[in-house]
């Protein structure tokens, strides 16, 4: 006999771009999923009685956005998961994600769509007023010249890494975090300022180190902050030629594959 665990559904990938049609433009991409037993029945017997279409959530979240004036994606989670419980008693959880699409400003009425790290957050509401919520940026990528090494590590027969003193350094990093109030949120671009500032100031002997030390620096300056983790990895690129005149002076290539896996989580 089989053993149910776990059901969902939902709607990924919505695309939501939201302006006033003059200077505000509100661009993300949001995922939802349903949860609860009422919807058991679909899954077991082929009874969609209580089933909301996949269809009908992807014009639930646009005529929710059409209505949100703001700018943040906790926010706009938020609103979407109270009305979707409001709208439908038989969803025993909600749970949201939402992904930052970057736009820059070019005039008053004209963007430029861009690359680089985003904003990202989660929400989740319980039929019982339960909230969990994660905020984070994903896709930062930070290189510095000088200012990390990596020494002293197991040597065996195993090893071919050479030990390295003052090399440079590329990472690609995402960061999340929680916040210890939902009301009083920690500002996610003040959070990126100081990790790409600790990550230039800090000489650091691993990037173990380095992340660590971002992450307490992070925990000193947001009192709003209760957790911060981070998964990164190692995207240092390999050398191609090194001048003979001076070893310094390099050209580098971009890595091949496999690259090293770095993560860490604190809390206050």
């Amino acid at each position: 006999m089989a053993e149910l665990l776990k059901i969902g559904y939902g709607k990924e990938a919505v695309s939501v771009y939201r302006t006033d049609g003059v200077r505000t433009l509100f661009a993300a991409e949001v995922g939802m999923t349903a949860r609860g037993e009422a919807f058991l029945p679909s899954y077991t017997e082929g009874d969609n009685t209580v089933v909301v279409a996949t269809d009908s959530m992807k014009n639930f979240i646009h005529m929710t956005a059409l209505e949100y004036e703001a700018a943040s994606l906790e926010g706009f989670l938020e609103l979407l998961a109270r009305r979707f419980m409001d709208t439908y008693p038989q969803a025993a959880r909600i749970e949201l994600t939402a992904r930052e699409v970057l736009f820059a400003r070019r005039s008053e009425q004209s963007f430029q769509s861009v690359g680089g790290d985003y904003g990202v957050a989660e929400l989740a509401l319980d039929r019982d007023g339960t909230l969990e919520h994660r905020s984070g940026r994903e896709g930062l990528r930070l290189m510095k010249l000088t200012g990390s090494s990596f020494e002293g590590f197991v040597r065996d027969e195993y090893t071919t890494l050479p030990e390295s003193r003052d090399r440079p350094l590329f990472v690609h990093l995402d960061f999340h975090w929680r916040n210890t109030d939902f009301r009083s949120r920690a500002d996610g671009d003040a959070i990126r300022d100081s990790l790409t500032a600790t990550f230039a100031a800090f000489d650091s002997a691993s990037i173990q180190e380095l992340v660590h030390e971002m992450g307490v620096k992070v925990l000193d300056a947001f009192p709003e902050v209760a957790e911060i983790s981070f998964d990164g990895q190692n995207r240092l690129w390999d050398t191609a030629q090194v001048s003979e005149a001076d070893e310094r002076v390099r050209v580098y290539t971009d890595p091949r594959p496999p690259y090293g896996h770095i993560e860490l989580t604190l809390k206050r």
